[in-house]
């Protein structure tokens, strides 16, 4: 779900260091901030699904009865500032600013018409446009290994791009998100595949050979869906010739995946395409130095297409840094090493291993709101427990990473759909843009392959696909 870049800054296996955060209430009071925030999205999710700003109050409120349940209100405060400070949240609030910035000059370059003549003059609209967006965002995310830089690199280009183009903007949205939900699943170099094969001790190409046989038939299952029911949306681009200009502004996004391909990190990474992309829309006199910045003296305000970026990027920011808070005081409570040691009482048979094994690894994510968090917590039952009973360690580190590539792009209170459903909004530089904005309840519905990886994960506990040749 993240870039391979950073991982977190503590093990969560050893981040209650001391006693346990105690809450009013025991477990209960731990997870009440939680059920208070679930019971808020699902809320405003059937209002009408909010954008990430929409969700604030509710990580207020929930951060506020943590603290009002928390025995020791100053331990309570370095875990939720704990939670809030590690590398890889704000890894993310930075690559969002500038990946704003990029969005934000690229479309006010023109690049989305210029896509959108080239798709109309190969035949590509509607349920077919969709279904290309779900392989584009499938190899990007492959070959980079992060989902957030996959939606943050394709999602402002195709979106817009499939909608003028007559595909259903949901199943369009959910299609771009699924994209990078494969490869997170099965990049090697995504954070996810690394954490679940380096915590089970298995080789690295045997886990993504063999978590092929289940990536595969969900993505060629979501493939065919998203061709069906991708179409159907109004078409209102009109038939024109490509311009040349400013299809050459591409080569800003070309350059950051070929940057990342070959390792680069993220944050330089944007920078140079946030860079290159104002640059090449200047000197090819598609915007002006004039759009990209400039100040208004009557109002006492800095105005253009750059500060409108890094705008772009502030709701998902403030919503990460609010909900890792939250997660922090979690982790700290106990209550998830406390799950592993009542799972490991009950494990009886493989299939009992298995299934304590993802829904363990599912408590935790759900919990934590943090793939690579929920793989470091859940890995050492999952190692231990599955050994005992003899599962390989490929077929471990397949369960645990099928899962948390699952719910994190499934449910709307976690980053990539809120992410995705950020994506949708702020295409004011393009006053032509009819693109809607979506909510991430309805981005996460439509997200088929992560539907088609949940199916996999079922059948391959329930009846043991797969247990004897994830070797």
């Amino acid at each position: 779900m993240t870039t391979h870049e950073a991982t977190p800054s503590r093990d969560p296996a050893t981040a209650s260091e001391g006693a346990p955060l105690a809450f009013w209430g025991g477990t209960l009071g731990a997870l009440a901030p939680f059920a208070l925030l679930l019971a808020g999205v699902i809320t405003l999710g059937i209002a009408g699904a909010p954008d990430e700003r929409g969700f604030w109050p509710l990580l207020v409120a929930a951060l506020g009865l943590g603290a009002a349940l928390a025995r020791d209100r100053k331990a309570w405060s370095e875990a939720t500032l704990g939670g809030m400070s590690r590398p890889i949240v704000m890894l993310m609030v930075l690559a969002w600013l500038l990946a704003g910035v990029m969005a934000s000059v690229l479309g006010a370059s023109g690049l989305v018409g210029a896509l959108v003549a080239v798709a109309r003059s190969v035949g590509f609209s509607g349920g077919g446009f969709a279904a290309a967006a779900f392989a584009v965002a499938a190899f990007v995310s492959t070959a980079t290994g992060t989902s957030l830089g996959t939606l943050i690199l394709c999602a402002p280009l195709l979106y817009p791009a499939g909608v003028a183009l007559g595909a259903m903007p949901s199943v369009l949205a959910g299609a771009i998100l699924g994209g990078a939900t494969f490869g997170d699943n099965i990049s090697p170099v995504s954070d996810t595949t690394i954490a679940s094969a380096t915590t089970q001790d298995a080789a690295m190409g045997a886990v993504v050979r063999s978590r092929l046989r289940y990536a595969l038939p969900a993505a060629a299952a979501a493939l065919v869906a998203t061709a069906l029911l991708g179409g159907g949306g109004t078409a209102t681009a009109p038939a024109t010739a490509a311009h040349g200009s400013a299809l050459l502004m591409l080569l800003a996004p070309v350059l950051v995946i070929a940057l990342l391909v070959r390792g680069g990190l993220l944050v330089p990474t944007l920078l140079a395409g946030s860079l290159v992309s104002a640059a090449l829309a200047v000197a090819l006199g598609r915007v002006s130095p004039h759009q990209l910045f400039h100040l208004e003296r009557a109002s006492y305000t800095a105005q253009g297409l750059l500060l409108d970026g890094l705008e772009r990027g502030v709701g998902v920011s403030i919503f990460t840094l609010l909900l890792m808070g939250l997660a922090g005081g979690l982790e700290r409570s106990g209550v998830l090493e406390r799950a592993v040691a009542a799972a490991e009482r009950r494990a009886a048979s493989a299939r009992d291993a298995e299934a304590w094994i993802v829904v363990l690894v599912s408590l935790a994510v759900l919990a934590t709101t943090h793939a690579v968090v929920a793989i470091l917590l859940a890995g050492p039952f999952a190692r231990d427990m599955g050994a005992r009973h003899n599962l390989a360690a490929t077929r471990r580190a397949n369960l645990l990473d099928l899962t948390v590539c699952t719910w994190p792009f499934l449910l709307p209170w976690f980053i990539p759909t809120i992410l995705m459903a950020s994506m949708t909004r702020g295409h004011s530089a393009d006053p032509t843009s009819t693109a809607p904005a979506l909510g991430p309840w309805t981005i996460g519905l439509w997200n088929l392959h992560a539907w088609g990886l949940l199916a996999m994960v079922i059948a391959a506990v329930a009846f043991g696909w797969g247990r004897r040749k994830d070797r």
